[in-house]
């Protein structure tokens, strides 16, 4: 099967180019609508005239906002963008994924120029959206390359191959030959934080500060305070050259240095041994309870793009761009009290906090050619994305090493690469239709590459009833070290017309070849019937998929912990390991999809409507499961040969879900003798269900039940952890030199699962406003005020201690450090104020 579908894939590339040459014609566009070019192949198509939804987000819109991050300016812009900003899960704090329409972060596909863009090296493993998913940090995109962000919010893997089941994010560069801007921006939080730490439990057992709780009324002081944080200097620069007589050449440059911030609760514990004598040590009362670092962490950034394009001859053209981009992200683990048995009070008298320093390094490139061959437009292109990640450990020691003990460990990392070559040609035929049905063919051939690399001996070294390696992050072992490859070759072929002025179809068929799981077929057939220039009906069918990514497929991570004295091996394995295979795991096939869509496109003048429903099944899912760690498991290894594991967890296929929803947006121009009102509103509402979790029959035989593989927190997850509905409400105001940008955003109802019902932590629906004021002090300089937030708004407040019963309680959050939940669709860093002074040139 193997050679035939490769052949089939060159044949149709070669055939299709082979074909009798006939003219081309683009249809006319109007001139106030964007042209587009995602989702579609043809030349000069606007959004609205499209036959699925594509967004379209503005560099100005992108530089409207207070935040540096490309991630959460797409939140604020896009309907069905969702950002959370998870704290305390190890590499996640620096590399926080982002969803499209409630689906897992490595859904959708994300393009620069119209080319693969690589995804980042780290796999999600910790409790945040996005578990078990490695996806594109958008984050390595400096705004100031950008000349806009399409997003086509439609299923579209037989026109861009693997990934792209939510939808597709193409990055458009900015092609410039002249002009330029450099934007400085400081901001900071001002804001006022209301925690709740854990009270007097009901069972007569206190806290350290229990009896003051009771009768102290300073008890609100600790549950409130206000806090200055988080400041932020960002540094964006971008400038166009010529490049020659006939060509360009963009810079962007942008430095970021972030200040952490700190939204946890009092930790209101004990935190010495008690004296010989049974009372308190006298340092509780002076020891600093602000222990924990629970937010953004510290950041510093400095990132660099270049996009070139010189025109050869009159139909040739030769492109390329380059990034590299270098991240110093510091974040926090959970903090070590004194008498913590992980201590060592020689080294940290009173405690320590682990910090889990992540040194990224990211970097592309990218050159092609278009010209014109036999009638055909041509696009040869090469691009290569690399990514690393590595750890190092500060501020922490190896309890095995005991007084001997470095206090900051290099603990390795990992690296994904991916190289794409891509071969493209578009030519429209004149068939006797209202249109030339435009036929566009390509073959793609892409080779990944991910290692894992091992740390200094000291960040994993363990010995005796001690817990391995370095506190908050133990490191990679030799044992761990990997070094895989795969390959991947695909073609498809793309058909669009307008067979009367009013209806519009398209179809796509992609075959691809892959040399670890093998080959997939994905299709699509879109249509359009335009009523009249005022309404229009658009929907597709199709089916995609999404190839297991090497991280889910090879990530090997071990740790000791410590239970009861006793030193457990846990051990994050392949499913196809000799440890995975004897819990039955097998190879992991590819996730497939079945997308439907319907939707209605209504214009009036300067006001614009559109409305898209949509379903997308999904099967085979890739998920990790949990630990298992039960008696029987443990025998059904030793059966195998394999003694001195306690726990395990790999990579699984098995979950099967249906989404369902519903995206609207509405724009509308407005001019007044007061200046031009842009107003746009959105509105985004998806629901998931899950039809199947998976199953292991050699795991059910021993008598595991499917919550033990994949449990409850982590179905809830997938259904109830981003919210069904957002909306937001923009209005852009310009009047001569002043100018101004209020939003509103309503984030509906998530859930943060607990192991019962009674563990749930439910955030409540939220508005969130922004405000922004602009004055052009001069044709070049401009001034920025702003406020996001500006009501200081919170997710609901992480319990200290729930009660379940009169007599029977919980405590969620004792030691006060996850104050807010992980799950909150806004984060959970308070009121941002931030000013920005701009100089065009």
């Amino acid at each position: 099967m193997e050679i035939s579908i490769r052949a089939m894939i060159i044949a149709m590339g070669a055939a299709a180019l082979a074909t009798p040459v006939f003219a081309q014609e683009a249809p006319a566009t109007k001139e106030a609508e964007v042209v587009v070019v995602t989702g579609t192949r043809v030349a000069a198509r606007s959004a609205l005239s499209t036959a699925a939804p594509v967004d379209v987000v503005s560099s100005a819109q992108l530089s409207q906002q207070g935040s540096p991050e490309l991630n959460q300016q797409l939140a604020t812009a896009l309907p069905s963008f969702n950002f959370p900003r998870p704290a305390i899960v190890d590499g996640t704090d620096s590399v926080r994924p982002a969803t499209l329409r409630g689906l897992a972060p490595d859904q959708t596909l994300v393009l620069v120029n119209g080319k693969r863009r690589h995804t980042a090296s780290l796999v999600n493993i910790n409790g945040s959206i996005g578990r078990g998913s490695s996806s594109v940090d958008l984050n390595t995109i400096p705004t100031g390359i950008l000349e806009s962000v399409e997003v086509l919010r439609d299923g579209a893997s037989a026109q861009y191959g693997s990934d792209a089941i939510a939808g597709v994010i193409n990055l458009r560069l900015k092609q410039r030959r002249e002009g330029g801007n450099v934007t400085v921006s400081y901001g900071q939080r001002q804001t006022t934080v209301n925690t709740d730490p854990a009270p007097p439990l009901p069972n007569g057992t206190t806290n350290f500060t229990a009896a003051n709780i009771i009768a102290n009324p300073s008890w609100q002081t600790i549950r409130s305070r206000d806090a200055n944080d988080g400041a932020t200097t960002t540094v964006n620069a971008w400038v166009g050259l010529p490049l020659f007589e006939n060509g360009s050449l963009t810079i962007a440059a942008e430095i970021q240095n972030r200040e952490s911030i700190n939204r946890q609760g009092y930790d209101t514990r004990r935190l010495y041994n008690l004296l010989p004598s049974g009372a308190l040590d006298p340092r509780e009362a002076t020891i600093n309870r602000w222990n924990q670092q629970y937010g953004d962490g510290e950041l510093i950034q400095g990132t660099l793009f270049a996009n070139a394009s010189i025109d050869l001859t009159d139909t040739t053209r030769l492109y390329g761009w380059l990034s590299a981009q270098g991240r110093d992200s510091t974040s926090a683990a959970f903090f070590r009290w004194p008498a913590d048995s992980r201590n060592v009070v020689e080294i940290y008298p009173n405690g320590f906090l682990p910090k889990i320093n992540s040194l990224i390094s990211d970097n592309s490139f990218a050159m092609g050619m278009e010209t014109k061959w036999n009638g055909w437009d041509v696009d040869l292109s090469v691009n290569r994305g690399f990514n690393e990640m590595e750890f190092v450990i500060r501020d922490t020691l190896n309890r095995s090493l005991g007084v001997a003990s470095p206090t900051s460990f290099n603990a390795g990392g990992f690296n994904n690469t991916q190289t794409v070559v891509n071969l493209a040609a578009v030519k429209g035929y004149n068939v006797g239709l209202a249109s030339d049905l435009n036929v566009a063919v390509g073959l793609e051939a892409r080779r990944d590459h991910y290692e894992i690399f091992a740390g200094e001996p000291g960040s994993y070294f363990q010995q005796g009833t001690f817990v391995a390696g370095s506190q908050g992050f133990g490191g990679f072992k030799p044992s761990n070290e990997i070094g895989v490859s795969r390959d991947a070759i695909g073609g498809y072929i793309d058909l669009e017309v307008n067979v009367t002025d009013a209806l519009l179809v398209s179809g796509a068929v992609r075959v691809e070849d892959y040399t670890d799981f093998g080959n997939n077929v994905s299709g699509k057939i879109s249509g359009r019937y335009d009523f009249n220039e005022m309404f229009a009906l658009r929907g597709s069918v199709s089916n995609g998929f999404r190839a297991p990514s090497l991280q889910q497929q090879f990530f090997t991570a071990s740790s000791t912990n410590v239970v009861a004295g006793v030193p457990l091996e846990i051990l994050t394995v392949p499913s196809t390991s000799r440890i995975g295979r004897a819990l039955g795991g097998t190879e992991l096939k590819p996730e497939e999809s079945v997308n439907y869509s319907l939707g209605g496109v209504f214009r009036f003048g300067d006001f614009n409507v559109t409305l898209d429903a949509y379903q997308i099944e999904l099967s085979d899912r890739i998920v990790l499961s949990e630990n298992l760690n039960q008696p029987a498991v443990s025998t059904l290894l030793a059966a195998n040969g394999i003694v001195g594991i306690n726990a395990v967890r790999f990579f699984l296929n098995g979950v099967d879900s249906t989404t369902k929803g519903a995206d609207l947006v509405a724009s509308y121009r407005l001019r007044t003798d007061f200046g031009r009102f842009d107003f746009t509103g959105s509105m985004s509402v998806n629901e998931t269900k899950l039809d199947k979790t998976p199953v292991i029959p050699a795991l059910a035989a021993i008598g595991l039940t499917p919550t033990q593989l994949f449990n409850r927190i982590n179905t809830l997850t997938l259904t109830e952890g981003q919210p069904k509905q957002k909306a937001s409400f923009n209005t852009n105001w310009s009047l001569g030199k002043f100018g101004a940008t209020f939003k509103a955003t309503y984030y509906g109802e998530v859930t943060e699962p607990g192991t019962d019902a009674a563990r749930d932590i439910k955030l409540t629906p939220e508005v969130l406003f922004d405000i922004e004021g602009r004055y052009k002090l001069t044709d070049k300089i401009s001034l920025t005020l702003g406020v996001e937030n500006a009501t200081d708004v919170y997710p609901r407040k992480t319990p200290g201690t729930t009660v379940l019963t009169p007599s029977t309680f919980t405590t969620l959050n004792n030691s006060g450090a996850t104050a807010f939940s992980r799950y909150s669709p806004f984060g959970f860093s308070g009121r941002y104020v931030y000013g920005r002074v701009s100089l065009d040139f």
